[in-house]
């Protein structure tokens, strides 16, 4: 199942360097012809994170 933009969803560790997972809402969907599908979130704090859809998880 694809995000929509609204949707709340979880960033991996790895991705943010950051000890736990984030939870924000989806702002941004780009299907990347050369990384696959790439989402960008906004969490509570304004800090935006964006990677490759397997670095997110449905909150």
């Amino acid at each position: 199942m694809e995000p929509k933009i609204g949707d709340i969803m979880k960033v991996n560790p790895s991705l943010t360097g950051l000890t736990d997972w984030i939870e924000g809402q989806v702002i941004d969907i780009e299907h990347n012809p050369f990384m696959g599908l790439v989402i960008s979130i906004k969490d509570n704090f304004g800090r935006i994170f964006f990677g490759q859809s397997k670095y997110f998880k449905i909150a």
